[in-house]
């Protein structure tokens, strides 16, 4: 895989497309950390929802170049 999707003709870089992705992702687990109401326990609930993006970005960034 040379880390390009191609669309339609359209080459997007591949972290590009994860981040689109880790954004729906990170907007899942916020949702579900709101409704648990895990935000209580943490200092710095946004510091929190960056790191939660970084890995979901890294997550999904490794998981797309293994295949």
């Amino acid at each position: 895989m040379n880390g390009e999707f191609d669309l339609y003709g359209v080459f997007l870089p591949r972290l590009l497309v994860c981040g689109i992705a880790a954004l729906f992702l990170m907007r899942f687990i916020t949702r579900l950390m709101a409704r648990w109401r895990l935000y209580r326990l943490l200092w710095h609930p946004p510091l929190v929802d960056a790191a939660v993006f970084i890995l979901c970005v890294s997550l999904l960034n490794v998981l797309i170049s293994r295949v």
